[in-house]
């Protein structure tokens, strides 16, 4: 069996490598993520033009972790896209949402994706969560030429560890240096925002559909404060995306699920245009 890579046939028995980041770095460089912008103009503003993925929240819960976008892509001050997808399944048991550059932010989705599946058929196991965290930070930091210039690319992680049997979290910053997060997190513009609500928000062992309305909930302040981020358009009927990772896999759910959660949130919020008030007792 062998692979077409920009026209050069190469066979699979020399791969050799368990990483097919690094193999496709020797042999076709070109097809690497933001192999078109690596002449990208320095210092002309030109990244201002660019797709801007903003809000990515994650929180863990009693039977894993839940992460979740809002759906507002920007271009300087302009929506660019109003339905914007940030949030990818990895493989059965994690999955990385994405802000920054949103077409850098596909390109590193589908490559992190194609990594964890060519590491399975190399060494025939699946890499631990840890394993797929640093695998992770080392893709980031071959993006560090690009970052310097302003097209940065920032992921967060989740994924349900087979071995402790919790779900976890782990953020990046642009140099790819990977950070686990503890209980919740959030990045992008809107990130200070939700982090925020999220605090007031979240107790231990939270079940997943708290942990859903959680994520929901932050989302929403985040829209609130952040001109970057895109709340629940009900008229359109574009509502975040919202993933579930638990022993039993990597769950998108349901459009109408959500948009039940999200409504509910922005009636609560026409009574209450703050949300949620947090006790100040224990």
């Amino acid at each position: 069996m062998s692979l077409d890579l920009g026209g050069r046939r190469v066979s699979i028995e020399d791969m050799g490598s368990s990483s097919f980041a690094e193999f496709l770095s020797s042999y076709a460089p070109q097809l690497l993520p933001g192999a078109a912008l690596r002449e990208f103009p320095v210092g002309t503003g030109a990244a201002g033009v660019l797709a801007h993925a903003t809000t990515i929240v994650a929180v863990a819960c009693d039977e894993g972790v839940v992460l979740a976008s809002d759906r507002r892509a920007t271009s300087g001050n302009v929506i660019s896209k109003r339905d914007a997808e940030k949030v990818f399944r990895c493989d059965e048991f994690s999955a990385v949402g994405v802000a920054g550059v949103l077409a850098l932010g596909l390109e590193f989705a589908k490559l992190f994706q194609l990594e964890l599946e060519h590491y399975e058929k190399m060494e025939g196991r699946s890499l631990s969560l840890e394993g797929k965290a640093h695998r992770l930070a080392a893709m980031i930091r071959g993006n560090l030429a690009l970052a310097m210039q302003g097209l940065v690319l920032v992921p967060l992680l989740a994924g349900y560890d087979l071995d402790s049997g919790a779900g976890r979290i782990f953020s990046y910053d642009p140099a790819g240096g990977p950070s686990e997060e503890h209980r919740f997190h959030s990045i992008g513009s809107g990130s200070v925002f939700a982090n925020g609500a999220m605090k007031k928000l979240y107790v231990d062992d939270m079940s997943v559909s708290d942990a859903v309305l959680c994520c929901v909930q932050a989302l929403y302040d985040a829209a609130d404060d952040d001109s970057a981020t895109g709340g629940p358009d009900v008229p359109r009927r574009i509502f975040p995306v919202v993933t579930t990772i638990t022993a039993d896999g990597f769950t998108r759910l349901p459009q109408a699920e959500v948009a039940e959660v999200a409504q509910r949130v922005v009636g609560e919020r026409m009574h209450s245009p703050d949300g949620p008030i947090a006790s100040l007792r224990a």
